[in-house]
């Protein structure tokens, strides 16, 4: 009989986070580790990427940091190669980070243009090469990137956010389908609201955290580490057989067609 604990069990194995100092990132690396992984935890901030790093080892686990530009191809490479100089092998390369220039697309410069597409879609194709690269010659491994339930669905002032967002979730296919042959599985989590650092500033507008609620059918944004608990089954040898994949941790939000009317609200059987 399959040891089905095992399987999510990641004692033993590696793993890089970027974008580790807050938010998704930071609960991913700490999930990873929370299952036994080695964690090597950046960020733009090395300071910050190692507040997380201390925090796992207090907890237990094993975690080191370093500093890296998710948009600089040159950084990200640094990155890889710090990575392979404390790692014999890698088995989990994480990224997270993006960007959101909130502006009509009439409105869009040149200049916010290229620091979404650049972050965001180059980014991710440069940690692509760079631990894909890895992966594909030691015959194993799990690449996860960060998409978004805007991929599909949208708002005025996201188009261009939104179409960067889609195109990770092709990057993966593609990717997926190119490294497959060679044991390595490329997969993306697509969360909807996630309360963060970087989302404090909608708790200052109580009537817009309400609405963006009301997307989901649970009626509230997510934890951090609710999305963080899909990056670590993806990860886990629980996924051996998904690639090319985004998952939705989005709490329906994509399920259903906005806010509730209330014409049809239920009441909880007495």
């Amino acid at each position: 009989m399959t040891d089905y604990r095992k399987l999510f069990d990641l004692t033993g194995k590696t793993a890089v986070v970027l974008g580790a100092a807050s938010g998704i990132g930071k609960s991913s690396a700490e999930a990873l580790a929370g299952l036994g992984a080695e964690v090597l935890c950046a960020d733009l901030s090395r300071d910050a990427a190692e507040v997380t790093a201390e925090g796992i080892r207090a907890s237990g686990g094993a975690a080191t940091s370093a500093a890296c530009d998710a948009a600089d191809r040159a950084s990200v490479m640094a990155l890889k190669d710090a990575a392979m100089q404390r790692f014999a092998r890698l088995d989990i390369a994480v990224t997270t980070p993006g960007l959101n220039i909130r502006k009509t697309i009439l409105d869009y410069t040149e200049e916010d243009l290229d620091r979404v597409l650049n972050l965001n879609v180059k980014g991710t194709v440069y940690f692509f090469q760079a631990f894909g690269g890895v992966m594909v010659k030691q015959g194993r491994g799990s690449l996860i990137a960060c998409s978004s339930v805007r991929a599909v669905t949208i708002e005025p002032g996201l188009g261009v956010y939104g179409s960067t967002k889609a195109a990770i979730g092709l990057l993966v296919k593609g990717f997926a389908s190119e490294v497959g042959p060679f044991g390595v599985r490329v997969n993306a989590i697509a969360p909807s609201i996630a309360e963060t650092a970087l989302t404090a500033p909608f708790k200052q507008r109580p009537e817009l955290h309400k609405l963006y609620a009301a997307h989901t059918v649970f009626n509230r944004w997510s934890h951090a580490d609710e999305v963080a608990t899909a990056v670590a089954y993806l990860a886990s040898d629980a996924a051996s057989y998904v690639s090319g994949s985004t998952l939705f941790v989005d709490g329906g939000w994509t399920g259903i067609d906005g806010p509730p009317t209330g014409l049809t609200q239920l009441t909880r059987p007495a």
